[in-house]
């Protein structure tokens, strides 16, 4: 079946199911206006998708470098450096090692061989602060391995939910899609399959944060179990929900809390123009950055709000 007639097919079914989810009826137009955009990104995504065979398993990755740098999820490789082969969006076979993995989200990578020409691949969408709930975009992976007369599968969905470190869409997935990409209309990798569940609005994808916080690690094969043992940014609050932020209820000794000037009872109202109504999407802000990045907090001291920005320091060892 054409790849038009398929992106009919699936905007049609999307524009019932979507339309009810996110209250909102789509115009033809803008039906349309996704599938034009699909289309024009769709080959070069194709392209850098990947089956990937590790051990007995069979899962997905995205090439996203002319070297041959892969991105698939950490349970597909398992790390190690051992030898898995890559089978290509033409049907070819190559060889490559997996290098490092993050267990806490799941990111992992591998390393092709070097190149007689550049391998093809897709480019990053590298900040997740970037994306919007209700957002298009598509999924690409090779559900069930590798299919040389179906190729691999595109399917087309929205963002449900997002973390600085994990997406939520409505892309229909299944087994073997794990560490395929999730892509924005511009055909950049914004997600990596990470965990597929029978609930339609329910698959979790790994962000770009994870990978990009720990890009250097993994590529010299490391494997990072726990971002308390030094992985992501540290700030040196403790914090209570109030009604109106985090309110500020202990600091640590010399922390980046104490030298950017926080004082206990200090409201937090946003990071980075980002509203922070729990203690949970505070913390994972702050892991989800590096540490020596910089951060600006809007903070309410008494009756007065001010801006803070603070450097972040390393999560202290446990």
């Amino acid at each position: 079946m054409p790849l038009k007639l398929h992106l009919c097919l699936l905007l049609a079914c999307l524009s019932v199911s979507s339309s009810r989810a996110w209250g909102k009826e789509f115009r033809l137009e803008d039906l349309l206006s996704v599938q034009q955009q699909v289309q024009s990104q769709y080959d070069r995504a194709r392209q850098a998708v990947v089956t990937v065979q590790c051990g007995g398993g069979t899962g997905s990755g995205v090439i996203v470098s002319p070297s041959g740098l892969i991105l698939t999820a950490a349970h597909v490789t398992e790390g190690g450096k051992k030898k898995c082969n890559i089978v290509l969006h033409d049907g070819r076979t190559v060889e490559a090692t997996s290098l490092g993995v993050d267990n806490a989200t799941d990111a992992g990578m591998l390393q092709l061989p070097p190149p007689a020409k550049a391998w093809p691949y897709a480019s990053l969408a590298r900040d997740v602060r970037e994306l919007n709930v209700g957002q298009w975009c598509f999924a690409v992976g090779n559900p069930g391995g590798w299919d040389a007369a179906r190729g691999p599968v595109l399917r087309i969905g929205k963002l449900v939910k997002i973390a600085p470190n994990t997406l939520q869409s409505d892309c229909v997935l299944m087994g073997g899609d794990s560490g395929g990409g999730l892509f924005n209309l511009n055909g950049e990798v914004i997600g990596i399959h990470s965990r597929i569940w029978k609930g339609r609005d329910q698959n979790l994808h790994v962000s770009m944060a994870p990978f990009l916080r720990a890009w250097d690690a993994m590529k010299k094969g490391e494997t990072i179990s726990l971002w308390e043992q030094g992985n992501g940014g540290w700030i040196g609050v403790y914090t209570e929900g109030t009604d109106t932020g985090l309110a500020v209820r202990k600091i640590a000794p010399d922390s980046p809390a104490v030298k950017a000037g926080l004082k206990e009872g200090d409201v937090i109202l946003s990071v980075n123009n980002k509203k922070m109504a729990e203690r949970g999407d505070f913390r994972d802000a702050i892991r989800a950055r590096r540490t020596g990045e910089l951060v600006t907090l809007k903070v309410k001291s008494g009756d007065v709000d001010r801006l803070v920005e603070v450097k972040l320091g390393r999560q202290p060892q446990e």
